[in-house]
């Protein structure tokens, strides 16, 4: 089908590396590179369609190796320019897999446990890398303000990655987010805005804003750049099989808010596939929610293809999404890896963010503990295959989420400065 061009979109002569269009997730059509994020003929969301280097996997991957020690070195995968990691930016990525032996050993892993944590990021959380392909867009396109709608993370990402590159930022985040975000995303000197509501009516907000004149210049990375934005987190999937030697993970559980990580993860899996970059062979994808914001696991376990919107009421806020724009999509990629969705309460994520600091000095925010004990609950109810590798994703720092665990976590006892004291508190071992 020919790429069209619509209104809002700038000349086809913009370039962004391999990049060569956008086209609907749904019907297939295709449209000229631009800040636009769903099909004019049928509403589907987009996505980049790209021109990759085929043909030549042992040279692709010496490339990949001897390249930038951030997500820049799969810039002949991303829609970026060539220069990129020459241009002012927080170079995220690469960030550690941790074999988790000691965690395995809790949860019975026999096959090998990984935890790819993305808290190493610039700003501590896996929103660095989206937001870094986002601006490379906003760039191209000409924006002069960065935005996003957030549940906290992106918030500081964007106002992060504004200001290293030095764009103006005004970002929108519900007015109830836990503190530390919010200073987080203040501290970097944009446009902090609470909205009266949830993550779901912050983002509708937004919507009505990129239509209006107010708007105008304006690049939201996760609304008109969206497309874009979501690319960043394929670079996930192609760090974890860097680092597992060029292999696929046998096994892989990744949280859910709005969906889009999941869905690219799997995206930049079957990316390295195709191009001979990694074995192809089975992989499953699971995917993880809090009791209290569970639109997707609860559509997985009824069996339905649509996901019902539920109002949010977690402590794992950045997960807090009640109407995830890509559930159906992830429904689809858990069934046809032979995946699962689940969901744990909030006493289990505290749970699993202590069990995980315990066991591999790994201080999780409240999405890592939803990762950590959907897995453990994976296991006992026979989902997830202990003898099989399986990577889970730690996708924050658990310094935003202190009042999750402060309730709970504490000194161990609090004694008079003597030797008898402290003998006295029964801690001498």
């Amino acid at each position: 089908m020919a790429v069209q061009s619509v209104e809002s979109t700038p000349s086809a002569s913009v370039s962004l590396g391999p990049a060569v269009a956008l086209s609907c997730r749904e019907c297939g059509e295709r449209f000229d590179l631009g800040p636009i994020f769903a099909c004019v003929s049928c509403f589907g969301p987009l996505e980049v369609a790209y021109d990759l280097p085929a043909g030549d996997p042992e040279g692709l991957r010496e490339r990949i190796e001897a390249g930038p020690n951030s997500i820049w070195r799969y810039a002949p995968l991303l829609p970026v320019p060539a220069d990129v990691a020459d241009k002012p930016n927080l170079n995220p990525g690469l960030t550690k897999l941790v074999k988790a032996d000691n965690l395995a050993r809790e949860l019975g892993v026999t096959g090998g446990l990984y935890v790819k944590d993305d808290s190493g990021n610039p700003t501590h959380s896996f929103k660095d890398r989206v937001v870094a392909i986002a601006v490379e867009a906003a760039r191209a396109f000409g924006f002069t303000t960065l935005s996003c709608s957030s549940t906290g993370n992106l918030a500081g990402a964007v106002g992060a990655a504004a200001a290293r590159a030095g764009f103006r930022s005004c970002v929108f985040i519900p007015h109830d987010l836990e503190a530390g975000k919010v200073v987080m995303a203040a501290v970097y000197g944009g446009e902090l805005v609470g909205i009266e509501g949830t993550y779901d009516d912050v983002n509708r907000f937004c919507s009505e804003l990129i239509g209006d004149p107010l708007g105008e210049g304006w690049g939201f990375v996760n609304v008109n750049l969206r497309p874009y934005y979501g690319e960043g987190s394929k670079t996930l999937a192609y760090e974890i099989c860097e680092q597992l030697g060029w292999r696929l993970p046998d096994q892989i559980v990744i949280p859910i808010a709005s969906g889009s990580q999941l869905t690219k993860i799997d995206k930049g899996l079957k990316e390295l596939i195709a191009l001979g970059l990694v074995e192809d062979r089975p992989y499953k994808i699971f995917g993880a929610q809090a009791e209290g914001c569970s639109p997707v696991s609860t559509a997985f376990k009824a069996g339905h293809d649509v996901v019902r919107p539920q109002k949010p009421d977690t402590i794992a806020k950045s997960l807090a999404i009640g109407n995830p724009a890509d559930g159906p999509y992830v429904l689809d990629i858990a069934r046809r890896t032979g995946g699962a969705v689940e969901d744990v309460d909030d006493a289990q994520v505290v749970d699993a963010i202590k069990l995980l600091a315990r066991t591999e000095g790994i201080f999780a925010e409240t999405a890592g503990g939803v990762t950590v004990g959907v897995t453990k609950k994976l296991i006992e109810n026979g989902l997830l295959d202990p003898a099989l590798t399986t990577v889970v994703l730690n996708t924050g720092d658990g310094l935003k989420t202190l009042d999750a665990v402060a309730p709970t976590t504490g000194p161990s006892a609090t004694i008079r400065p003597s030797l008898e004291a402290f003998r006295a508190a029964g801690l001498a071992g």
